[in-house]
């Protein structure tokens, strides 16, 4: 599977392995996606064959503008504001699907609504205009698995096995794309990401927030209590090292003590910590440990997204 710099003909060719079912890896601000037509049946289903992605988790279509998001989604007064406001960014819109919006029933895990947005980089956005179709796109890594910041991250994880991948870099946000559904009379943060609450709440009021143990039909992505986790345990607390444990670390006092540490900021400053955060994951995760400690991270800002995060790693299996 080659790993391509992005120019005017790679993003054609991988336009045309969308558009012909195939499924094509590449850079958003928040992580790698895993692309493919959203309007094709088949080419959502290889999604979450690849993935092995339960059906009932819905998809995020990605398009290149709101006027393009207009057409597969219905958009209140609310919806217009904010998309104004923050798109391109990473924020998903959970909206009334149009009922003459073709996109395949995979995309919607069969609801009404649709998790929509318009990526904030260069890359992705020539990707869709060049597609010219809205294009499901979750990160590109196995269900529930530590998402891809690099595009060695996603080679490593399905090596051959997609059509190629756009190699735009390290990502810059590092976690996923908050999620707000706009679906009902009150708005809801359904995932925390790279939009804060406060920044959402300074344009709309205050926002109701969805409970952390969702049912077996969550309305958008990363709702599972079980998520973004590595093969080894993950300990949200780091008071007593455990034998073989490495460290998750954050800020400039460290513990010692560790098999590891990769610290995600030692500055203590979250915009870099989330920034490292599945790539710390990644580089903790090998056999030579026995788990993962994390230290703790102040919930304020981005920092509640990387809690978030977090806590959905250590839940059980």
């Amino acid at each position: 599977m080659p790993i391509l710099t992005p120019s005017p003909a790679t993003i054609a060719e991988a336009a045309r392995h969308i558009l012909s079912g195939g499924l094509v890896a590449f850079p958003t601000e928040t992580v790698y996606g895993l692309g493919a037509d959203a309007t094709q049946d088949k080419a959502v289903a290889a999604i979450y064959e690849l993935k092995s992605r339960p059906s009932f988790n819905p998809l995020i279509a990605h398009v290149a503008e709101l006027a393009i998001a207009e057409r597969y989604a219905v958009f209140d007064t609310r919806a217009h504001y904010i998309a104004r406001r923050l798109w391109p960014g990473p924020l998903t819109l959970v909206l009334p699907r149009r009922k003459e919006a073709l996109v395949s029933d995979l995309v919607t895990a069969g609801l009404p609504s649709l998790a929509i947005r318009v990526p904030d980089h260069p890359v992705a956005l020539q990707l869709l205009y060049a597609v010219g179709r809205p294009v499901a796109a979750p990160s590109a890594n196995r269900s529930g698995k530590v998402s891809p910041t690099t595009a060695e991250h996603v080679e490593a994880e399905f090596g051959n096995r997609l059509a190629m991948i756009l190699d735009g870099g390290p990502t810059r946000v590092g976690l996923e794309s908050t999620v707000l559904d706009l679906t009902g009379e009150r708005a809801v943060l359904l995932r925390p990401g790279g939009i804060t609450r406060e920044t959402l709440e300074a344009s709309l009021g205050e926002i109701d927030v969805a409970k952390p143990d969702q049912p077996d039909s969550p309305k958008s992505p990363g709702m599972l209590l079980s998520h973004y986790a590595p093969r080894l345990p993950v300990r949200l607390t780091c008071d007593d090292p455990q034998p073989g444990e490495a460290l998750l670390a954050f800020g400039p006092d460290v513990p010692e003590g560790f098999a590891e540490v990769f610290n995600l900021s030692p500055t203590g400053t979250l915009v870099e910590a989330a920034a490292n955060l599945f790539a710390a994951l990644r580089a903790l995760d090998k056999p030579d440990f026995s788990g993962i400690a994390v230290m703790p991270i102040p919930p304020q800002g981005i920092g509640l997204a990387i809690l978030d995060r977090l806590r959905r790693a250590a839940a059980p299996r």
